[in-house]
């Protein structure tokens, strides 16, 4: 079978697609074992070194965004120093804003990493059970939100997150638009009990940044504090590469937040072996895809940080797609990439946390269950 193509775009190509919607990317060390985006000109940091950043950096500063309630701040720098914002983020001990591709990231035909570039139609296939395990088992997914299709809308914990379906106004529906409404599905057939709560952080361009994820990530946890809610597993299908193959450090330290948490991030579909963040953080479940026999789909990041590998292609879950007019309509697609790997995973985590075992239980589990032989 076929895992794959050869041909993707590299991050270059995608600059220079997201520039097309206004995105003002930055690719640093273009060609180099540096190689990675981020937002041109771009500081992140926690509200706690803002001060810092500021005293050291104030000549340079056009803009600072405050966010009051995750407590980040995105500092945005003029001149010349836009293009040094790497190395002004590693000086200053914060971040720049690195960008966060999807997965599967596409544009057009043929597919830019991996397999899948639009979600085909596909048959039904069969609602997931109705059930409800006692006690709750949460399950977070950060993604692009999840519509409310019929397999979601009637369960009592639903709670809709809309799909921005056409961010870029073409009146077309949007390349990784339906992405989180297809990833919470596969949670949903593979862990039927669980409670599924959603936080829209990726584009429906099919990126993200720091900033958004981290954001993100604690908008997750203030939610799950205000319904007395306890998250067990946390579905992450975006990553990013960094200059010195380092975690940015405030995704770091955000994840370091979620110790009882099982993380499990799709490994990325760029066929390559370099770290892929935060997918490559040790505790973090790392998942590669896998094909219809059981080995990795020629798409599918590798390397000895990945954990577990799950099937990945063609997979098919509930999608919603816009129809002329504006209006929506939902269904089912089949579709391929480590983002649809990932929550397989995770479904299995889950299935452990509601049979009572420990995260560090659960996360040797879905290793043993889901084996990665790279």
């Amino acid at each position: 079978m076929d895992h794959g193509t050869d041909f993707w775009l590299s991050i270059g190509e995608l600059q220079r697609a997201w520039a097309a919607y206004g995105h003002d990317l930055l690719l640093h060390d273009p060609g180099g074992r540096g190689e990675c985006l981020v937002r041109r000109g771009e500081l992140v940091a926690p509200a706690a070194a803002l001060d810092l950043v500021l005293e050291r950096y104030r000549r340079w500063v056009d803009d600072v965004r405050h966010d009051d309630e995750s407590l980040l701040a995105r500092v945005r720098l003029r001149g010349p120093e836009r293009d040094r914002c790497v190395e002004l983020a590693r000086e200053a001990g914060v971040s720049a804003n690195h960008v966060y591709f999807g997965s599967p990231v596409m544009y057009g035909t043929p597919v830019m990493f991996g397999t899948g570039a639009d979600p085909q139609d596909a048959p039904p296939v069969p609602e997931p059970p109705r059930q409800q395990w006692d006690p709750p088992v949460v399950v977070g997914v950060l993604d692009t939100g999840c519509d409310p299709h019929p397999w979601f809308r009637d369960r009592s914990w639903f709670e809709a997150v809309p799909e921005v379906l056409d961010a870029d106004g073409d009146s077309g529906q949007d390349r990784q638009a339906g992405h989180g409404t297809f990833v919470s599905g596969v949670v949903l057939q593979h862990a039927p009990g669980a409670v599924i709560r959603t936080q829209r952080a990726l584009s429906s361009l099919g990126f993200t940044d720091d900033y958004t994820v981290v954001a993100g990530l604690r908008a997750l946890r203030r939610a799950a504090t205000a319904r007395g809610e306890r998250i067990d597993v946390l579905v992450l299908t975006a990553g990013c590469y960094t200059t010195d193959d380092e975690c940015p450090p405030l995704l770091r330290e955000e994840l370091a937040a979620w110790p009882d948490v099982v993380v499990v991030a799709a490994a990325g579909n760029h066929g390559s072996a370099r770290p892929f963040w935060p997918a490559a953080l040790p505790g973090v479940v790392a998942v590669a895809a896998t094909g219809e026999d059981g080995s990795a789909a020629k798409f599918s990041n590798t390397g000895p940080w990945v954990d577990a590998a799950a099937p990945g292609v063609g997979v098919t879950s509930s999608y919603v797609r816009l129809e002329p007019g504006g209006g929506r309509s939902f269904g089912y697609a089949r579709w391929s990439g480590t983002s649809f790997a990932a929550p397989r995973v995770a479904a299995a985590a889950a299935s452990a946390r509601g049979e009572g075992r420990s995260p560090d239980e659960a996360r040797d589990l879905v290793r043993r269950h889901y084996p990665f032989e790279g």
